[in-house]
């Protein structure tokens, strides 16, 4: 099996991947409010507001390593093909 293939395969798994937990990101922080003003009784709502944020802070990671893997891949793929036509001219 050539290199390339494998790439591509490898990329688009990344790209699956990173698109997913982004995906999944977007889903907690659908109803999460910019400010929360709390009275004395809203505690329940502080509570949901710190799980969401929470949830985020455990994901980031996985956002930050997909998109850069992904991103990485993508410059090395297009690397390999600027170098093969150049090496062609």
């Amino acid at each position: 099996m050539s290199m390339v293939p494998l790439l591509w395969i490898v990329w688009a798994v990344l790209a699956a991947a990173f698109l997913a937990v982004l995906a999944y990101r977007g889903t907690i922080t659908r109803y999460e409010e910019d400010q929360l003003f709390l009275a004395e009784g809203m505690s329940s709502e502080h509570q949901e507001q710190n799980k969401i944020v929470q949830k985020c802070h455990r994901i980031d990671p996985f956002v930050r390593i997909l998109g850069g893997a992904t991103g990485a891949l993508t410059v090395a793929i297009i690397g390999f093909y600027v170098y093969d036509a150049l090496r062609q001219l």
